[in-house]
């Protein structure tokens, strides 16, 4: 009897399991799909929707592909979907635009010394960190030696650049010099120095005001008009620095907003700790503001990145450049769903992997405050 008794103790017997709506994927189902009459109705249309695109996408693009031909007349015998085959004989191109095919190893070389110099700056966990951004910080120079060649190499023209790699050159490049241009410019305009202030605002003004295409024509034209007769500015170079430009102006009215956001006392706090300051923005003020404004500074980037396109109107033959030129072609005339698809599932790669990076850093830097 005692022992029928000791088992009615509370806190002896074990708990039980949810029920089979409270737990598992029944669960994520109701929270996420299935919450309320509109959003199940919404959910439902999905469905649909999915289930009368995918499958046909699915098919053209992999069931009903044809990966060898030499020919669109060739792909279209073959089978009824994508005529992958266009891009398997003009991938090189497409990559590496009208690099010498003896030296596209430096572009290759260039691109894996890129990665290598990203480790230290986007992870702070890198083992040697310290000694590694040394070569982070001179890796411009070195793949500028690499790609143009010179001390050793074979010199290139920056007019043999196109394809993905000029998109990938103007991109990281107006995106590693943007930012701390921005930086400085937004510091600048929240100067109490009248004439460093107006020289931030009319410059910040000035270059959101017109838009990127005016200046990269004005970088290919006219800026001619303002050297001294017989002086040659590389036309990349011109438009590195226009891109630099511009986007640094966006960079430093989104970190001005996150500046903005720090409370007054975080600047009172730095005085009364006697810090100058250069010191107070290095170690109190600048981290706070770039943390909040870490989704605004990727969207400026991933809105740079695309913009590389517009080097088309000016002559440079970037990715798309590259892929329009290729289907004038006589062979494969008329393919431009099967370059379009693989222009746009580059830049989504390049796009998707800056946001993941935003949502990854975000994350690390919440301290558990809500909002």
């Amino acid at each position: 009897m005692s022992e029928v008794t000791q088992s009615y103790v509370p806190g002896t017997h074990p708990d039980m399991a949810p029920p089979a709506g409270q737990r598992g994927i029944l669960l994520w189902l109701r929270k996420n799909l299935f919450s309320s009459w509109a959003n199940s109705i919404m959910t439902i249309v999905g469905i649909y929707l999915l289930y009368k695109i995918v499958p046909p996408m699915f098919n053209w693009a992999v069931v009903d592909a044809v990966m060898y031909a030499g020919n669109r007349e060739e792909c279209q015998a073959l089978g009824s979907g994508a005529c992958w085959a266009f891009i398997k004989d003009r991938y090189r191109i497409l990559i590496y635009g009208f690099y010498p095919e003896e030296l596209r190893w430096r572009v290759d070389v260039s691109f894996l010394l890129l990665c290598a110099a990203l480790v230290p700056i986007l992870f702070d966990n890198a083992p040697m960190r310290k000694p590694w951004m040394l070569f982070s910080v001179s890796y411009p120079f070195i793949a500028g030696w690499l790609l143009l060649g010179g001390a050793g190499l074979t010199p290139v023209g920056t007019d043999e650049f196109g394809g993905m790699m000029l998109n990938t050159v103007v991109g990281v490049t107006g995106i590693a010099f943007s930012l701390p241009l921005g930086i400085l410019l937004a510091l600048g305009r929240q100067s109490h120095l009248p004439i460093v202030k107006s020289v931030s605002m009319c410059f910040i003004e000035f270059i959101r005001g017109v838009p990127l295409i005016t200046l990269l024509f004005v970088a290919s034209t006219m800026l001619n008009y303002f050297l001294p007769p017989g002086t040659t500015f590389d036309l990349l170079l011109r438009v590195l620095i226009m891109v630099t430009l511009f986007s640094a102006a966006y960079i430093a009215e989104v970190v001005r907003g996150g500046l903005q956001a720090i409370p007054n006392g975080q600047y009172e706090a730095a005085n009364s700790m006697g810090l100058k300051y250069w010191q107070s923005m290095r170690l109190i003020v600048l981290p706070q503001a770039l943390k909040i404004s870490i989704p605004g500074i990727v969207n400026t980037f991933i809105g740079l990145f695309k913009d590389t396109t517009l080097v088309l109107i000016i002559g440079l033959l970037d990715i798309l450049g590259i892929g329009r030129s290729s289907m004038a072609d006589a062979k494969w005339n008329g393919l431009s769903n099967e370059v379009y698809i693989s222009i746009a599932i580059f830049f989504f790669i390049a796009c998707f992997g800056m946001s993941r990076y935003s949502i990854y850093l975000e994350g690390k830097l919440d301290k558990g405050y809500k909002r």
